[in-house]
């Protein structure tokens, strides 16, 4: 047993750092296909084809995704809100400033989660929980700072707002979940919250835009066979294999990866460098979400 202990802990690290990698390149991928797809229906497509992924992996490993009609309410709330406008925002946020910093600023969602939490669900902020949340203003200020003319000459700095929105539209969602729990298999909520997400993402493509999704020459195609495949699909089951065999903060850590990795990406494939601020202002977010980790599992 002893020597099966590391074995699992080494596939753990492994797992969540696949899982960051899929997640974190997922962010050049959208931008590579926004070339030829307008976001709308690359949204649609996108979970779509996630959702369809999902619910056949469940068929076929034999997860239950029964779940109790009294709690389908929850379920499409939570599903508007931590997939429909999540992925809606972020793309249309990507359309309006360079990747790498929007991959930073959405990544504040779980410091909007510790305050909602405290808000809705009573939950408490001593110390380190203020320090976090401090730490983590301070650089949403500094991520901030290219949009400050825009404020100061009373304009709108949209691209900010959506991904702010992006944020805070998946935090209101994790604490509402939370708030609401589900007697069903993890997986089972997730993939019919995805679900819930590609009706909502097909009915606004039908209200709003005219679908337009040309991925016929080679790297959009790679980009959207990548984007369906890993991070709307394989990265979830992955993800809540995970949860199950480590504690849940441990594996919470892993999303810290994930805008390193989305940066990464972006100068990689996009040629899009983070400017010093962007840096410095990834350092506090990070510092703030690590600061809320060690809170939550003082012994990990």
């Amino acid at each position: 047993m002893t020597a099966d202990k590391p074995r699992g802990a080494k596939t753990a690290i492994w797992q969540m750092l696949i899982v960051a990698f899929f997640w974190g390149f997922n962010w050049p991928a959208v931008k590579i296909l926004l070339a030829t797809a307008s976001p709308l229906s690359l949204r649609a497509a996108g979970v779509s084809g996630g959702a369809l992924f999902l619910l056949a992996w469940t068929k076929i490993s034999g997860v239950p995704l029964t779940v109790p009609r009294t709690h389908w309410r929850t379920v499409a709330i939570a599903g508007v809100l931590n997939v429909a406008l999540f992925n809606i925002f972020v793309v249309f946020g990507q359309l309006t400033m360079p990747t790498s910093r929007a991959a930073i600023l959405t990544f504040t969602m779980p410091l909007w989660a510790a305050l909602f939490a405290w808000k809705f669900l009573g939950e408490a902020l001593d110390r380190k929980r203020l320090l976090s949340l401090g730490t983590g203003a301070l650089g949403l200020i500094v991520l901030s700072v290219p949009f400050w003319n825009v404020l100061m000459q009373g304009g709108n700095p949209i691209g900010l707002a959506f991904v702010l929105g992006a944020a805070i539209s998946w935090a209101l969602g994790t604490v509402y979940l939370k708030g609401h729990p589900i007697p069903a298999a993890p997986l089972a909520v997730t993939t019919w919250q995805i679900v819930v997400s590609a009706v909502v993402c097909n009915v606004a493509m039908g209200l709003f835009e005219t679908p337009h999704l040309d991925h016929g020459a080679t790297p959009q195609m790679l980009a959207f066979a990548y984007h369906i495949i890993l991070p709307q699909a394989i990265c979830y089951i992955l993800w809540f294999d995970l949860v199950r065999r480590i504690p849940a903060g441990t594996a919470a850590l892993g999303t810290l990866l994930v805008p390193i990795f989305g940066v990464i990406g972006a100068i990689l494939l996009l040629g899009d460098w983070p400017t010093a601020l962007d840096l410095l202002g990834l350092a506090l977010v990070l510092a703030a979400i690590a600061i809320d980790r060690s809170r939550a599992q003082p012994g990990h």
